[in-house]
């Protein structure tokens, strides 16, 4: 087979890449390769499902482990990434989050052009469709659905109340002037229901003669010729196949796995891929360096309410008294998130912007809902938004369907040690306003007036990722850099990467929406080289 392009991965970066060329006026032939299924399940659809989705390794999860981590008591940590159409965004707490324009402005100041936040605004504004706001810092005619939640539950805006108590303001638009303050989270989600980047970008085009979508086919390996990508090799239930690019090919497989099939296709570290058996076609020291991702630390609390989800009776109860507003009109507890509430804060007064956020669930989130809570409970999280922390993604062997080795090396730098200490000593103190006091709440780990090194020890056991791994093919302007500000691989011709591996450094917040930018981004890039 053959296409123009062949762009490797459908999360929220590979549909939008794809969506916005085949539906140009140039119209190109792309082929577009997913490992996962084609289409969501009625639990990636149910907002609630994400509890059962995240919590193991499956259809709809690679569900991948780091190594020991030697400041969390050398606990191996859990990866959930999303697998089929539309990526992790088929799993995920569905936050519509953007970041902060500081964010980029620092990627521009980095020798990433095209980049700052005057340059990818447009960019956001342009793929989101807002159904709440409507005005000069948000779109609503974008492909992607986004929406307050349709039935928050009332512990949400205790959580608002409890936080307010400790003088964090109330923020209405995580995304407009301001990110600071606490609130209910917007969601991309449509009617009650999970709007997933693969039905918002791809949902009409399915019968598209120019785009072909190749699902539960895991691309193995970019076939090189004098230093330029000519096509892929795609394994599935019936063979090997191999598909041919006339123009380019762009990986779009995230954090993880970018960098893994670069390395197995044979550009990577020369060292580490000739320990592999592998033939380098290109050195490239830091395809696989610069990991980042926001470490988690959460307080679990029992608690006295009704409505909260658990895996016990009444979690139960919920569930079944909101399978029929659910199914008739979106609404009801089947539609939340879990992570309804939260907020963008900072450590000390003397912090210029915000550099934690906190997710407040309606159920006791605990271990990645791995382990299960029969009783009510509430969970608040936190994790500090730009860590310094770098970890890496190494091969494990040379067969591409054995995991990669990751590495995040977690609370490595002081500075999040003392950040991430900073708040859960917040969390504690938000957990103990008086607008919870009606909850007779009751920690599981640790006590509430926990000290500083009680505090440090609950992070040790406890803390993990909440799910934004980014960095692994470092975009810049330097030589040392993987990919240049066109996304173009270094020292390669007809090959890019388009998704959250070419972040320099993590956003402050959630990475689907930035990710979904990357692919708006990419899109332009090639267009303009038409």
């Amino acid at each position: 087979m053959i296409a123009d392009y062949i762009i490797i991965g459908a999360g929220p970066a590979g549909c939008a890449l794809a969506s916005r060329l085949v539906n140009s006026s140039k119209s190109p032939k792309v082929i577009l390769i997913e490992a996962g299924r084609p289409k969501p399940s009625i639990l990636n659809i149910m907002p609630a499902g994400l509890a059962l989705l995240v919590r193991a390794k499956g259809a709809y999860n690679y569900g991948f482990k780091t190594t020991p981590q030697a400041e969390l008591n050398n606990r191996v940590g859990f990866v959930p990434r999303g697998r089929g159409v539309g990526g992790s965004s088929l799993i995920n707490a569905m936050i519509y989050i953007r970041g902060q324009k500081e964010d980029y402005d620092e990627w521009k100041n980095m020798g990433c052009n095209g980049w700052g936040w005057d340059d990818v605004f447009p960019l956001f504004k342009r793929s989101e469709n807002n159904a709440f706001f409507h005005n000069k810092l948000h779109g609503d005619t974008g492909p992607l659905k986004v929406s307050n939640l349709a039935s928050p539950n009332p512990a949400s805006y205790d959580f608002v109340k409890a936080a307010n108590e400790c003088q964090y303001p109330l923020n209405e638009d995580f995304n407009g002037a301001s990110q600071e303050g606490v609130g209910l989270y917007q969601v991309f989600q449509h009617e009650g229901r999970r709007y997933d980047a693969g039905t918002a970008y791809l949902g009409e085009l399915k019968n598209h003669p120019n785009l072909q979508i190749i699902s539960d086919a895991t691309a193995t390996k970019i076939l090189i010729e004098n230093k330029k990508a000519t096509g892929v090799i795609i394994k599935t239930k019936s063979g090997e196949t191999t598909l041919l690019a006339q123009k380019e090919i762009v990986v779009s497989a995230g954090a993880i796995n970018t960098p893994q099939l670069l390395m197995l296709s044979g550009i990577g570290p020369a060292k580490h891929l000739k320990e592999m058996d592998i033939e380098v076609a290109h050195d490239a020291k830091n395809v696989g360096q610069n990991l980042q991702d926001h470490l988690d630390y959460t307080a679990n609390m029992r608690v006295k309410a009704d409505g909260l989800i658990d895996f016990g009776l009444g979690g139960l109860k919920a569930a079944l008294g909101g399978l029929i507003p659910f199914l008739t009109n979106g609404k009801g507890a089947l539609t939340t998130n879990a992570a309804e509430a939260g907020g963008f804060i900072k450590s000390s007064p003397d912090v210029e912007r915000p550099d934690l956020q906190l997710h407040f669930c309606v159920s006791n989130v605990d271990d990645h809902a791995r382990k299960m809570h029969f009783l009510p409970g509430i969970a608040l999280h936190v994790c500090v938004l730009r860590p310094q922390s770098r970890g890496e993604i190494k091969l494990a062997s040379s067969n591409p369907l054995t995991a990669p080795i990751i590495d995040p090396n977690y609370l490595s730098a002081d500075y999040d040690k003392d950040t991430l200490l900073k708040g859960a000593k917040i969390v504690h103190k938000i957990l103990s306003a008086t607008a919870f006091k009606n909850y007779d709440g009751k920690m599981i780990y640790g006590n509430i007036d926990a000290s500083d090194d009680e505090l440090r020890q609950l992070i040790a056991d406890h803390a993990d990722t909440i799910y934004h791994p980014v960095g692994t093919c470092r975009m810049g302007s330097d030589e040392a850099s993987v990919i240049d500000p066109e996304l173009r691989v270094r020292g390669m011709d007809g090959l890019r990467v388009a998704d959250a591996s070419i972040m320099p450094t993590l956003i402050s917040g959630n990475t689907q929406a930035p990710s979904a930018m990357i692919g708006e981004k990419a899109s332009d890039l090639i267009l303009k080289d038409l």
